[in-house]
C-alpha cells in the first residue's frame, strides 16, 4: 500500500520535530529525493532553531505572579477586575511563547520586520525560492535586459540598476519581480557557469532609506544589505563572505555610479 503523499503539513511537523516516526522517516527520504525542497527545508529548520533560542531564556522564566493565567482568571471573575494594561501584558507574553513553537512564522527570523535586516530575510527567502529551480530560475532573460529593467522599474516605482558582474566571473541570467513583506521588489540572479548562483534584490526603504553595507547569514547563505537613497539591496549566495564581499561593494559601486 502506497504512502500518502507529502504535505506542507508534513513538512510544517518535520521542522518543528512533531511527526511519529515512521511518518518522519518517510518525509526524510521525500526530502533526500528533493533535494531543492530539502534546502528550503533546511533554512526553515535553521531559522526554527533561532527562533527557539531567542526565546528561551523568557520560555525557561517562572510566569510572573501578576501574570499567571489562573490567577488573572481568578481574578477577573471577582468584582474588582484587574487593570486592562496587566491583562496586555499577559496576552503579549502568551503570543511571545506560542511563537518559538516552530515553522508557524514561516521562516521568519527573530530580527525587526523593517529596515535592512528584513530585507536580508527577504533576499534569502527569495533565493530558496528560485536560485535552485533548473527549469525557469528566472521570468524574463538576460537577452532582454532592456525589458527587464522597464518591467522592473514599473513595477517598484523606480528604476533598478542591474549591475554587470561579467568581469567577476557571474554572468546575468535574467530576473523577475518577486512579492515580499513590505510590497514587490526586483530579483536579478548570476551563475558563474558551475552551478554557483547569486541573488540580489531590491525594493524600497522607507524604515531605512540609507544604511552603510552590513553582512547578513541565512543557514548556508551568506549576504550583504544596504540601502542608499530609499533604495535597498541585499547580494545573497552559497559563497564565502570575504568572496562576496567585493562582489557586493562592485553592485554598489556600479549602482552609485548610475544614479
Amino acid at each position: 500500500m502506497n504512502s500518502r503523499p507529502i504535505s506542507e503539513d508534513d513538512l510544517n511537523g518535520f521542522v518543528d520535530r512533531t511527526l511519529d516516526p515512521a511518518r518522519h522517516a518517510e518525509v526524510s527520504a521525500y526530502l533526500d529525493a528533493h533535494p531543492d525542497i530539502a534546502q528550503r527545508v533546511a533554512l526553515y529548520g535553521e531559522q526554527s532553531d533561532m527562533l527557539r533560542a531567542a526565546f528561551a531564556p523568557v520560555i525557561d522564566e517562572p510566569v510572573p505572579t501578576e501574570l499567571d493565567l489562573a490567577r488573572m482568571i481568578d481574578e477577573r471573575r471577582r468584582p474588582s477586575q484587574m487593570p486592562r494594561w496587566a491583562m496586555a501584558a499577559a496576552a503579549v507574553l502568551l503570543l511571545s511563547l506560542g511563537g518559538a513553537g516552530g515553522w508557524s512564522l514561516r521562516g521568519m527570523a527573530p530580527a525587526p520586520n523593517e529596515g535592512v535586516q528584513a530585507l536580508a530575510r527577504e533576499a534569502a527567502a527569495s533565493y530558496a525560492t528560485y536560485a535552485p529551480d533548473q527549469v525557469r530560475p528566472v521570468e524574463i532573460r538576460a537577452s532582454d535586459r532592456d525589458v527587464l529593467a522597464a518591467w522592473t522599474a514599473k513595477r517598484i516605482g523606480r528604476p533598478i540598476g542591474i549591475p554587470d558582474l561579467t568581469r567577476a566571473g557571474y554572468r546575468l541570467m535574467g530576473g523577475r519581480v518577486v512579492p515580499t513583506e513590505h510590497g514587490p521588489a526586483a530579483l536579478f540572479m548570476y551563475d558563474d557557469d558551475h552551478g554557483t548562483r547569486l541573488v540580489m534584490l531590491a525594493r524600497p526603504m522607507r524604515a531605512e532609506p540609507d544604511m552603510p553595507m552590513s553582512p547578513h547569514v541565512q543557514g548556508s547563505l551568506n549576504g550583504f544589505a544596504w540601502a542608499d537613497n530609499g533604495l535597498g539591496y541585499s547580494l545573497v549566495g552559497g559563497v564565502a563572505s570575504d568572496r562576496l564581499h567585493p562582489l557586493a561593494d562592485e553592485v554598489r559601486r556600479q549602482i552609485r555610479s548610475e544614479a
